[in-house]
């Protein structure tokens, strides 16, 4: 069944939510719709309350180590974490305390998929695929979408297809999926997107973007057949937004028996 799955963005150490497309280098051009007064321990605390499991930690450019790191100890296990992750310190991050780590700018050098990167950090998680989620966070180019990396700005080589998923489902236990276009507008998901998504992966996958009621949990699972999990972000209570209450997202989470 489709389940909330939450998150902490990280920019510049603090929790931020950030429309995606805007994510480069220039701060003229970065646009955020909120800016929390918390740290990452107090969502991480939030989300242990509640037993979220499943919640991604991104680092989205430098200065965000310490604050990913103090969620981990806050639920040791439990989060995962992604931004700058690489074969030289994966592990290490597993070691830190996320269930996790999550991989996409390694992967592509020069904008081109690099199989033997991918093999040395699987290689550095001991071979563990249950340690290792795959980010193939897009952008749409025409009727097709492509992988995007270095904070959504670089289009890569790599068309999301049947065949693309299905040449990487060997390496990961899952994918995390952001649909760029759509990230931080509260304008509504990628349904199309998420059709695909459900027809091609055979393990869990987690689409974010765009989401903006808590019916948007009831649409993913009807695209989906229950088959892909749904990150909100902005439009939440928590994070400024007001088109979805937490506690309805949590309860959401119950109501399908998934042991949130």
């Amino acid at each position: 069944m489709t389940r909330f799955r939450p998150c902490i963005d990280l920019h510049a150490g603090q929790v931020k939510q950030i429309v995606g497309g805007t994510l480069d280098s220039s701060s003229s051009t970065l646009q955020t719709n909120y800016v929390s007064q918390h740290p990452a321990s107090y969502y991480a605390q939030l989300y242990k309350d509640h037993g979220l499991e499943g919640s991604h930690v991104i680092m989205l450019g430098p200065g965000n180590e310490e604050a990913s790191r103090q969620a981990l100890q806050t639920w040791p296990g439990h989060l995962q974490v992604g931004g700058g992750i690489n074969d030289k310190n994966a592990a290490e991050w597993i070691q830190a305390g996320a269930s996790k780590v999550i991989i996409t700018s390694f992967l592509f050098p020069d904008g081109q998929f690099s199989q033997p990167r991918l093999d040395a950090v699987l290689d550095a998680l001991g071979g563990d695929r249950s340690k290792l989620v795959i980010d193939l966070s897009c952008r749409r180019r025409g009727d097709s979408w492509f992988v995007a990396m270095n904070k959504w700005q670089t289009m890569t080589d790599m068309q999301i297809s049947q065949d693309s998923i299905r040449a990487l489902e060997p390496y990961c236990s899952e994918f995390l999926i952001h649909a760029a276009d759509n990230e931080g507008l509260q304008r509504g998901i990628d349904e199309e997107l998420v059709e695909r998504l459900a027809q091609w992966c055979s393990i869990p996958v987690t689409y974010a973007g765009g989401g903006r009621h808590l019916e948007d949990l009831a649409l993913v699972g009807r695209l989906s057949g229950g088959k892909v999990d749904l990150t909100i972000g902005s439009a939440l209570d928590c994070f400024g937004g007001s088109g979805v209450k937490f506690d309805e997202c949590v309860a959401w989470n119950t109501r399908q028996g998934s042991g949130s």
